[in-house]
Order: structure tokens, then C-alpha cells, then sequence
């Protein structure tokens, strides 16, 4: 068999970034090649879906007189809100968003109690405001860095405990005849005419939907984008007051927020793959149903994938997977991309004939045969032998060239091909799971041709008439 890999020297960096550098420039530019589908939609559609939304629909109802929001209304949809974020919470075990959600029950909460449900400019309620202003984005902000770890009470029995003590806080400095905040919420800086927020918590917004924004581009995950999109609906409540019906509906469309991306994220599980960000098989079957010709199905496998694993090291692996995927993502063509299993990936063209496909899938092949990696964990640790005999000079020549052999291929840049087989309906083949098999016929002639190129299903059946034709 041939190379599991090729390997190139230089002194360059050669780090892959989830998409191509080209490709970053031009989608940054708007100047995308023909075909190709802008990487950075689905990235701010998952941004603004379905929180953005929600969040502007709730505003738009509130504040364009497109419907008069009565207040039992508000108070039957503030209570259903958080009683279904809490189940929700409890049933997909998110300690975070129930963490979140208690966060804001608790906020708004303690804004009703002390300010007797009327906005205050003075007084304990004006400093409930301020303290919660200051407080909630804060929490939001290190529910963030919270790694989802079930809901067993150890689990979140320190984060309760800071929630109690923030109470605590809270409740010490709106007694009764308190009529201002304490000195350290009213800092030099000049208030802002436009909110009602004091200045220290405005830094504090500001800072949390920072750090919740690079925290979603990091990770993409939808409980990242619900976050913000709360805190931006808690921002909002707080500038109409904290109280009141308006202050309340923004609060609860906050905590609505957060239900939904519980289940935005369970759609998620279910329909992409998670290491490599591409949809999953589930996602795949759901799609092939609604094909209609014309149409190419293509499939990718990436050539001695598993001498390469067990070679390098399951991390290495991975590290090829999603390198290998980010190629996919950007294929020209308008090609959907999908990983079906392992190290096999498939992409649908809808409204493409096989022979348009095939130069769209030579390029692909070309620039993954061209991207470089470095390995980042060269080998397993256990096939690096231990330095545990210090007595003898054989064995430690044996670790010592061992190391040596890591060092030098964790400074290599390393790239690898793939092997793709597409095909089409035609009079023999009619259905879809026919189409399928000819396109993995044609990916294992590829495999037998040679690897790394890129077989279309009615090649064979030319080949094969012509050598009919030869033996008659």
C-alpha cells in the first residue's frame, strides 16, 4: 500500500483554521467564487436564530401597537415561562440555563419587592435596580465558562451558593431607609442621558456581551447565542425599569430565550455531527428524501484514514477530520455537505448534473490534497517507551530516540487526499439508495485506481461497453 500521508518541510506555520484562508478573505470581501455558498451564513443565521428573533418580535409587539399586550397576559406568560424553562432545564439536565433562569427569576424578583412594583428613581427600589444591573450581567457572563456538568447538587452547589449570597447582598443594602446605592456603584464616570442603567453596570453589559460573542464564534453552540440574546432582552428590561409590563414581558422574553435554546441545541445534537460541524447522518436521510432530479450524490473518504489514526494518535485523527471537513463546508457548486460515519462524508448537488459535480469535486480534492496541518499529539503516549530503567545505557538510547522521532514529526506540515466517487439517476438507476451504491462503486474504483481522484459512475459503464464491444 502506498503513503498513509504526505509530509512537507519548511519553517512556515501551517495551522488549519476551520475555513480557508482565500475563502475567509473573499467571504469577508463579499467576493466569493461562483458556486460557492458563503461559510459565514449559517454562522450568524445560528447567531441570530432563534434568539434575535424572538427577541425582536418581542419588541416589536411591546413597542409597534401591533397588539395590545394586556397585563394578565403578561403575568400568565412571565409564569409559564419560567415554569417550562425550568422543566426544560431539568429534562435536558442544563445546569447552566437553570442557573441562568433562577438568576433572572431572582433579579426580577427582588426588583417587585422593592420597589412595591412601580419604577423608582430613589430609594430601595432605585437600588435594587442598580445592584441588579450590575450583578446580572456578571453572572451571565461566568455561566459562560460553566462547563455543563449535570444537575447533581455538588455539581451546583457553589454556584447556589453565590446566588444566595448575592441575595444576601442585595437585600442589606435596599433596607428601607437606604436612599442610594452604596459608593462603589457610583464611580466618576458621567451617567448617560439615554439609559436609565448607572454607568458601572453599563461597563458590566458591555464587557458580558463581549465576552459572550467571542464565546459563540469560539464554539457555536445555541446555548452561547441564547445567553446573549437574554441578556440583551434583561438589558432592555431594565432600561424600561425592571418592573411594570413592559419590564416584566422583557424579563420573561429573557428567560424565553433561554428555553429555546435549550431546544435549538437538542435539534443541533441530533442533526450535526459534533466534531466536525457538518450535519449529521440524521440529517442526511432527511434530506435524500426530498431529492428530485436532476441531482449528483458524492461520496468522500479520506485515503488510509486508519493507518493514519493508529498511527498518530486518535487526536491526530480528529484533527484530520475536521480540517478535511472545513474543505468540505467550502465546496463550490452549492454543494451540501454531510458526515455519514468515520471518515466518510457525502455531498448532495441538487439541480446538477454528475459531469458539472466532477469539476466542482476536482477542485475540492485539489485543495485538500493541498492544505497542510501539523500534528499536534505525534504519537499515543504509549507507544512512547518510559524512562523507568535508569541502569541501562540501551534503554534510555531507546527514549531518547524516541523523543527524538516526536520532535521531528510534530515540526512537520502533513496533508492527506481522498477518494471520491459521485453519480446520478439515469434510465438504470431510478431511485435514490441506487444512486448511493453507484456513487460507492465508483469511490472503490477510485480506491483500486489509485486513491486521491475523483470517479464518476458512468465512466465504468463506457469502460465496460467498450469492452463488449471489443471482445465481439
Amino acid at each position: 500500500m502506498g503513503p498513509i500521508l504526505h509530509r512537507h518541510t519548511g519553517t512556515c506555520s501551517a495551522t488549519h483554521s476551520s475555513l480557508p484562508p482565500s475563502l475567509i478573505i473573499f467571504a469577508a470581501r463579499g467576493l466569493l467564487p461562483a458556486g460557492t455558498v458563503n461559510p459565514w451564513s449559517k454562522v450568524w443565521k445560528s447567531l441570530c436564530l432563534p434568539g434575535g428573533v424572538m427577541l425582536l418580535l418581542a419588541a416589536a409587539l411591546l413597542h409597534g401597537g401591533f397588539l395590545d399586550v394586556s397585563a394578565p397576559a403578561i403575568d400568565f406568560y412571565y409564569y409559564a415561562v419560567f415554569a417550562v424553562g425550568a422543566l426544560l432545564a431539568w429534562r435536558f439536565r442544563s445546569s447552566r440555563v437553570l442557573l441562568a433562569l433562577a438568576t433572572l427569576l431572582l433579579a426580577h424578583r427582588a426588583l417587585e419587592f422593592f420597589s412595591n412594583g412601580r419604577i423608582a428613581v430613589s430609594g430601595p427600589g432605585r437600588i435594587a435596580l442598580e445592584a441588579s444591573a450590575f450583578l446580572l450581567p456578571l453572572n451571565f457572563a461566568a455561566a459562560s465558562f460553566l462547563r455543563e456538568r449535570g444537575l447533581a447538587f455538588p455539581a451546583i452547589a457553589s454556584r447556589l451558593g453565590l446566588l444566595f449570597l448575592e441575595s444576601v447582598f442585595v437585600a442589606v443594602i435596599c433596607r428601607p431607609e437606604e436612599t442610594a446605592a452604596p459608593w462603589f456603584f457610583h464611580t466618576g464616570i458621567q451617567p448617560f442621558l439615554f439609559t436609565r442603567i448607572p454607568p458601572l453596570a453599563l461597563l458590566a453589559f458591555v464587557a458580558a456581551f463581549a465576552i459572550l460573542l467571542v464565546r459563540f464564534f469560539l464554539y457555536r453552540k445555541p446555548v452561547e447565542s441564547g445567553l446573549l440574546w437574554s441578556l440583551a432582552a434583561t438589558f432592555l428590561g431594565l432600561q424600561a425599569g425592571g418592573v411594570g409590563r413592559l419590564g416584566s414581558a422583557y424579563f420573561a422574553t429573557a428567560g424565553f430565550v433561554l428555553a429555546a435554546s435549550l431546544i435549538e441545541n437538542s435539534y443541533v445534537l441530533a442533526y450535526q455531527d459534533e466534531l466536525t460541524k457538518l450535519p449529521g447522518r440524521r440529517a442526511f436521510n432527511e434530506a435524500i428524501q426530498a431529492m428530485e432530479a436532476p441531482y449528483a450524490i458524492t461520496v468522500v473518504d479520506i485515503d488510509h484514514f486508519k493507518k493514519f489514526n493508529d498511527t498518530y494518535g486518535h487526536d491526530t485523527g480528529d484533527q484530520v477530520l475536521r480540517m478535511v471537513a472545513a474543505r468540505l463546508a467550502a465546496v463550490t457548486g452549492r454543494g451540501e455537505p454531510y458526515r455519514v460515519g468515520g471518515e466518510e462524508f457525502t455531498i448532495l448537488f441538487r439541480g446538477t448534473a454528475m459531469k458539472e459535480a466532477a469539476e466542482h469535486l476536482e477542485l475540492l480534492r485539489a485543495a485538500i490534497e493541498q492544505s497542510t496541518f501539523r500534528v499536534r499529539s505525534a504519537l499515543e503516549r504509549r507507544s512512547v517507551p518510559r524512562d523507568s530503567d535508569r541502569r541501562s545505557p540501551a534503554r534510555r538510547s531507546d527514549v531518547r530516540r524516541a523523543r527524538e522521532i516526536l520532535a521531528e514529526v510534530a515540526t512537520e506540515k502533513m496533508s492527506v487526499t481522498v477518494s471520491i466517487g459521485v453519480a446520478e439517476p439515469s434510465a438504470r438507476i431510478r431511485n435514490i439508495e441506487q444512486v448511493i451504491q453507484a456513487a460507492d462503486k465508483a469511490l472503490y474504483r477510485a480506491k483500486q485506481a489509485g486513491r486521491n481522484r475523483v470517479e464518476m459512475a458512468s465512466a465504468h459503464r463506457r469502460r465496460a461497453a467498450r469492452l463488449k464491444r471489443g471482445i465481439a
